[in-house]
């Protein structure tokens, strides 16, 4: 139960992220993300619904973070979301 709301948290957190608190908690892992591309990301996540924790629909998200601010950038959102869901 404790499990399945912390993931609900950090879900909705997501989905209304904004490109300062992306980079944030990016510069907090030691992640690299360029400012734009967080605003970018951030502007793709926001209103999504969204589970990190699902690893279908984490692949989904990364690929489509991939076209929008390329492959290494979304690989270090990857590790980002994989820090997020332990």
């Amino acid at each position: 139960m404790t499990l399945k709301l912390f993931e609900n948290i950090i879900n909705h957190k997501l989905s209304n992220i904004t490109g300062a608190e992306l980079l944030k908690y990016a510069n907090q892992f030691q992640i690299s993300v360029a400012k734009a591309d967080a605003e970018k990301i951030a502007q793709y996540l926001r209103g999504k619904k969204i589970n990190i924790f699902n690893d279908t629909d984490r692949a989904k998200v990364i690929k489509e973070i991939a076209k929008i601010a390329g492959p290494d950038t979304a690989k270090q959102v990857n590790k980002l979301f994989l820090m997020f869901s332990k």
